[in-house]
């Protein structure tokens, strides 16, 4: 590969040092000098431009669409240059037959289903190999610790025996040997969520042992938002597995204003020597899917007993009480508030933008009553937006040092949550240009050198000679998302160019259609390569 020259940028090289106006130049996709006049077969011109790592989306759902999307702009154009996947306790490795069918059914809402795909890999060392085969951007990837139990004891809401957390043990550590970077749980999903801290702590010690980190969409990010972080980092110190806790925030209206508690818990833990890190979107809203508000018990035994509970009249009413006056596990805590969960994705194209209540108010039916036709029409896999967040809480949460960014992105809901498409251009232009919440040097270390040294990249990360050529190019005063909840597929605005190892994947604002991505896999030395 001939050399390139990136002339006269501003080099904000993600340690958090001033930038500096210098050449790049890179060949064969590693950098291979910083400084001024550096000669190259080819060069771009930087001037006015800010030069930074690629960024590093520390939370994305594109398990398939990496796989099915060749073009990936969702990512790709606004600068993202490594996912990582595998979130929230759910994806397609380890699987055997049974449990593939159930988990593509469970989790068709986040990242559709496609027809006629070839599922042709079983492990997670499979599922590498295939990313291996050519995609956009480079990919880390977590072992679904949901899958994991799923394999070793279905959808049971119970303890596991001694064999089947052996079994849990094994899976585990298998899916590190092969190349995953750690495990993700999501403890409001099923089955994931039927697992308890002794059991827990037994696989963070696996992965611990095999130099990895826990990302748990941990048990509630509303009424019992700061216990359920508290128990995670006392699983932490109880397993000594490093902790990174996926889109950290504090949602619903009983936790306006909370984030400084938050932060004091992790500040606390953090002085006391744990390894603490986390990562958000800059939006208020969540999303998720509609099947997700259920309490969990409804959903013991999987998605065909889970039907059966909704079309049972006794069932259905005893559901309906755990939502609306209780506050199922699988609302976070909070009596269900159908004015704030917009349908962002079903088959009825008509829902599509309109709220539970709204939907309700229009047919005079009850709200539990629309919702439970809603997931019936869709086979559980109604995906939503809910309002439920605080501005105050966001921006306190991106200021902590232990931050990085994470879309969270949904790509295949009709209508997907824009953060999707804009997270990484939101914090540039929205929250370090327009709102100054931090420094431009501060905010692109957050988006990578930070994520880089929590998933132990070697050589990724950073502007430095012989590092990696994952880079992008941005102009500083004109960089926005454009990305809105009306039009959520916008790409951003102001990032002319992209590189992934060296290979430009969006050239003068154009995607190229390269594919130099790969599996980024922890070795056995502990860095990730």
């Amino acid at each position: 590969m001939p050399s390139t020259v990136i002339r006269g940028a501003t080099v904000v090289d993600g340690t958090g040092a001033p930038g500096r106006v210098a050449d790049v130049a890179f060949e064969s996709g590693r950098i291979t000098g910083i400084g001024p006049r550096l000669s190259g077969a080819a060069t771009v011109d930087g001037g006015g431009l800010v030069l930074a790592p690629g960024f590093i989306d520390m939370h994305a759902h594109s398990d398939l669409a990496l796989l099915t999307d060749p073009e990936h702009l969702a990512k790709v154009g606004q600068g993202v240059t490594t996912e990582v996947i595998g979130q929230d306790g759910l994806s397609y490795a380890p699987v055997d037959g049974g449990t593939l069918p159930e988990i593509r059914r469970t989790i068709a809402g986040w990242n559709g289903d496609p027809p006629g795909f070839d599922w042709n890999w079983r492990t997670v060392g499979e599922y590498l190999d295939r990313l291996d085969q050519g995609i956009p951007v480079n990919a880390c990837y977590l072992v679904p610790q949901g899958a994991v139990r799923m394999l070793a004891m279905g959808w049971d809401d119970r303890p596991p025996t001694p064999a089947e957390l052996d079994r849990q043990r094994e899976l585990v550590a298998a899916g590190m040997r092969e190349g995953a970077v750690g495990m993700s749980s999501g403890l409001t999903y099923v089955p994931g969520m039927y697992a308890g801290d002794d059991e827990l702590t037994e696989l963070c010690r696996v992965v611990a042992s095999l130099g990895g980190f826990y990302a748990p969409h941990h048990r509630s990010y509303g009424a019992g938002a700061l216990g359920a972080y508290a128990e995670m980092v006392e699983l932490s110190r109880r397993s000594g597995c490093p902790l990174h806790l996926a889109h950290a925030t504090m949602n619903f209206g009983v936790n306006r204003g909370r984030a400084p508690e938050l932060l004091a818990l992790l500040d606390e833990a953090i002085g006391d020597g744990c390894d603490i890190t986390l990562d958000t979107y800059p939006y208020l809203p969540g999303s998720t899917t509609l099947a997700a508000l259920l309490p969990s018990w409804a959903a013991a035994g999987g998605p065909r007993a889970l039907a059966a509970r909704l079309a049972d009249p006794a069932e259905r009413a005893r559901i309906r009480h755990a939502m609306e006056v209780e506050g199922s596990d699988g609302c976070h805590g909070v009596p269900a508030e159908w004015e704030t969960i917009e349908i962002s994705g079903s088959r009825d194209p008509a829902v599509i933008g309109r709220t539970v209540a709204d939907l309700a108010a229009a047919s005079g039916r009850p709200e539990f009553e629309v919702f439970r036709e809603l997931l019936a029409a869709d086979d559980l896999s109604t995906t939503i937006l809910q309002h439920v967040g605080h501005e105050e809480n966001v921006q306190a949460i991106m200021r902590h040092p232990c931050h990085t960014g994470g879309s969270d992105g949904l790509l295949a809901a009709a209508k997907p949550h824009p953060r999707a498409w804009g997270t990484f251009p939101r914090y540039l232009g929205h929250y370090v240009r327009d709102l100054g919440v931090l420094s431009l040097e501060e905010c692109v270390a957050h988006l990578t050198g930070r994520a880089a040294r929590r998933l132990r990249l070697a050589d990724r990360g950073l502007i430095r000679p012989g590092y990696h050529a994952d880079l992008v190019l941005f102009d500083p005063s004109t960089v926005r998302d454009t990305a809105t909840f009306d039009d959520p597929r916008r790409p951003a605005d102001g990032m002319p160019h992209v590189f992934v190892a060296g290979t430009a994947v969006i050239d003068a604002g154009r995607r190229t259609g390269a594919l130099p991505g790969r599996s980024l896999r922890r070795s056995p030395d502990g860095a990730t390569r």
